[in-house]
């Protein structure tokens, strides 16, 4: 039971963080997805986001930070198998599962639902 406790505690936070900046900030909401996983990719790299995915599992990988920090932490583990061309390929096969799965999810949704343009 910690561990739900600890994920809902930091994805709380990490859209929290969000939500204040998109109402405080003329910040557009793409930016500030950009802004998550650059954090992400950053703080991925250096080993600082670790801690946080340890405190706060899927409550720390799921937001788009966590997207970021998977892209750092792929690049890094294919660059040290592969050298420089692991730069390249690193992201595409740390994140080739997660993308499938949204553009799966997404298609079963639009075939399920019918949406409707704003306005």
């Amino acid at each position: 039971m910690n561990d739900y406790i600890a994920a809902f505690i930091v994805g709380g936070i990490i859209c929290v963080i969000a939500q204040i900046l998109m109402d405080k900030t003329k910040i557009s909401p793409g930016r500030i997805l950009v802004i998550y996983v650059t954090a992400g990719v950053i703080l991925g790299a250096l080993n600082i986001y670790d801690v946080v995915v340890e405190y706060g599992k899927a409550g720390a990988t799921v937001p788009l930070v966590g997207f970021g920090f998977n892209l750092a932490k792929s690049v890094i583990k294919e660059v040290n198998e592969a050298g420089l061309l692991g730069a390249f390929t690193g992201g595409a096969k740390g994140s080739a599962g997660g993308i499938t799965a949204a553009i799966i999810f997404g298609y079963m949704m639009a075939i399920i639902f019918d949406s409707k343009t704003k306005g």
